[in-house]
């Protein structure tokens, strides 16, 4: 200042859109001033900071004049403008290497995170989320919780990469999953197929339960769970609990795993006690357009064909059988290599050949086993 006023000193005027280097001053409520030497005192907004940024006192940085003749004599600054365009570059650069950057999501919504690199604006989307993130919803939540599930991730700092990128159009999306697949295949290589392993229950979705085991991410698919029909996967476990689980598949970075194979599958067993044409009394467990299957024992369901029962296949499934009723049916056939039963009812002309071969859509449909 005292340069400008001496006179001895030429100094060029600022210029709206100006990059200049300056030192922090003061930090007072909501904004931040900067010495800029000849040009007198910058102000930066608070919005203007740039999201996640922390500044010390005597901190030298890069601003950008959005206002050279603001308010009492002051110009007003932008730190989070001076560095969008350094911002592009580096996650331009990071798309090309595979380079793993960090980033502070800013917001979130339903379908992901949002991501203010440097005034670089992209979008991580729960799909790209680690395993450790992802949203653990159970089957009764709807989509819209997962915003408040994922709600935790925002401003705190996570490593991610660049997996799509289009500056004209203003696109840039992360992945959170893509950056920890090289430290969880690393990690893959302590494991075996068909080892024993302890692991910890971190999530439970509708469709299993996501473990952690020595730092590396698995699922227990809700087939895995029993080898009798689970509905729902808390039915059989619980978040926290930590539970013997045998590693069934290696695959994407992630352990399969297996909680029933750790207990003898009791098929055979329960089977053996059974053979075709006894009468066995059993409960309607699910109602499809073909039939129903029927709880026989704790872990085997039967097919009941509709052509096995009322009129034929010109019936109704939901007018012949309930849901929950038991009554009492007729071993038609046991197949123990496919591990599947067939039942009529006691008395039914249908011939027992008949009862072997079911019709595609019942063995698509369904296979009758311990589940």
């Amino acid at each position: 200042m005292d340069e400008l006023l001496s006179g001895s000193t030429s100094v060029d005027l600022l210029k709206d859109g100006q990059i200049i280097t300056a030192k922090v001053i003061d930090m007072r409520g909501k904004r931040l001033s900067l010495d800029l030497g000849p040009y007198g005192l910058g102000v930066v907004p608070r919005r203007e900071l740039g999201f996640g940024k922390t500044f010390e006192l005597g901190d030298e940085v890069e601003a950008m004049v959005m206002d050279a003749e603001g308010d009492n004599g002051q110009v007003t600054m932008s730190i989070r403008r001076a560095h969008r365009d350094k911002g592009w570059a580096v996650v331009e650069e990071a798309l090309k290497d595979g380079s793993i950057i960090e980033v502070v999501p800013v917001d979130c919504n339903k379908g992901g995170l949002l991501i203010d690199f440097d005034g670089a604006k992209g979008f991580l989307p729960v799909s790209q989320l680690s395993q450790e993130n992802y949203p653990k919803l159970s089957g009764s939540q709807d989509k819209s919780a997962i915003a408040d599930s994922i709600k935790s991730l925002v401003g705190k700092p996570m490593k991610v990469k660049v997996i799509a990128l289009d500056r004209d159009d203003n696109k840039l999306i992360f992945s959170e999953r893509e950056a920890n697949q090289k430290d969880s295949g690393e990690r893959l290589k302590d494991f075996k197929l068909g080892d024993t392993i302890k692991a910890k229950i971190t999530g439970i979705v509708e469709y299993g339960a996501f473990v952690e085991a020595g730092g590396v991410e698995g699922m227990v698919h809700i087939s895995e769970l029993s080898w009798k029909r689970v509905a729902s996967p808390e039915d059989v476990v619980k978040t926290g609990e930590e539970l013997e689980l045998k590693i069934i598949s290696l695959d994407n970075n992630r352990l399969g795993l297996s909680l029933k194979q750790m207990s003898k599958d009791p098929w055979e067993d329960e089977v053996s006690k059974l053979a075709v044409g006894d009468k066995v009394k059993a409960k309607v467990t699910r109602i499809t357009p073909f039939g129903a299957f029927v709880q026989v024992t704790p872990s085997v369901e039967a097919l009941v064909h509709i052509s096995e029962v009322g009129d034929g296949e010109g019936s109704e499934p939901e007018q012949v059988f309930k849901l929950g009723e038991e009554q009492q049916f007729e071993i038609l056939d046991i197949n123990n290599e496919s591990r599947r039963m067939f039942l009529g009812i006691p008395g039914s002309k249908k011939s027992k050949e008949n009862a072997k071969s079911p019709k595609k859509d019942e063995a698509k449909e369904d296979k009758v086993e311990t589940e």
